[in-house]
């Protein structure tokens, strides 16, 4: 199977308490790049598929020239190839612009069985790119896959993860899917594959390579910018020892502080 897996470089999560918002707005962020972890997930399950049917997996990232190390990372894992889509006209892309980059990507790949997504990434969070992927090349899409039960006679049928259960769905091939975290447990890059990503090609594409419209994405596009970023305001704990001569009474009076308080 060929298939397909979009990753995005993003500033590592045990960093964000240094972060200023404003950074993040400008896109200037001071903070070591790492794999979205989401897509790591989409790394392994790809990986998973390719050992057991065979074919190729090839990562797909957007971003600045100098942002490879997502691909890197998929590399280092057991990807066999990977692309960069960068250019001037990209900046400040809103998630139907970066889905019509990566989905002329994909055409210029040429046929593929299978598009794999992480659920969402960690700085932006808003789990649209999938569906605004599949809708641009107009294939099914199936979010929160949680499972993968059967790929075969030209389909796939996957278990979502839903707030009331699991839904069973079968969608023809070539589809798009994201995935959450109960699906694997990626693997730790080996050595080998850490220095093949080190000695890796990978090629970097244009808007004149995608054959893309510069008015249709970047922030010429964007329907959607962001404007401004707060941090939530500190939450202010008051932390009281309950005293008393025995755990008895002890809890007696925990238990009438949490009903005077209406907590129970």
């Amino acid at each position: 199977m060929n298939i397909l897996v979009p990753v995005k470089q993003v500033p590592d999560t045990a960093e964000l308490p240094k972060i200023q918002p404003s950074e993040v707005v400008s896109g200037n962020i001071k903070a070591t790049q790492i794999l979205n972890p989401w897509d790591e997930y989409a790394v392994e399950e790809a990986l998973r598929i390719k050992e057991s049917k065979g074919g190729k997996v090839t990562a797909i990232s957007f971003g600045p020239a100098d942002a490879r190390e997502a691909v890197k990372r998929a590399i280092a894992m057991g990807a066999d190839a990977a692309v960069m889509l960068s250019d001037d006209a990209f900046a400040n892309s809103d998630t139907l612009g970066t889905a019509k980059l990566i989905a002329a990507a994909a055409k210029k790949l040429g046929e593929f069985d299978l598009i794999i997504t992480g659920k969402a990434a960690v700085d932006g969070d808003s789990q649209v790119v999938p569906v605004a992927l599949g809708r641009t090349l107009g294939l099914p899409v199936v979010t929160y896959v949680a499972k993968i039960r059967e790929i075969g006679d030209g389909s796939i049928t996957v278990e979502r993860l839903l707030e009331d259960g699991r839904e069973i769905v079968t969608v023809p091939l070539p589809a798009v899917i994201s995935v959450v975290k109960e699906i694997n447990e990626p693997r730790y890059p080996t050595f080998m594959g850490i220095r093949k990503a080190t000695r890796a090609k990978i090629p970097v594409w244009g808007a004149g390579d995608l054959g893309v419209d510069p008015s249709e994405v970047g922030e010429a596009g964007a329907a959607v910018k962001w404007t401004n970023l707060r941090k939530p305001p500190a939450r202010e704990v008051k932390c009281e020892i309950i005293e008393g001569e025995t755990v008895e009474e002890k809890v007696k009076t925990l238990v009438d502080r949490l009903i005077a308080e209406k907590v129970i």
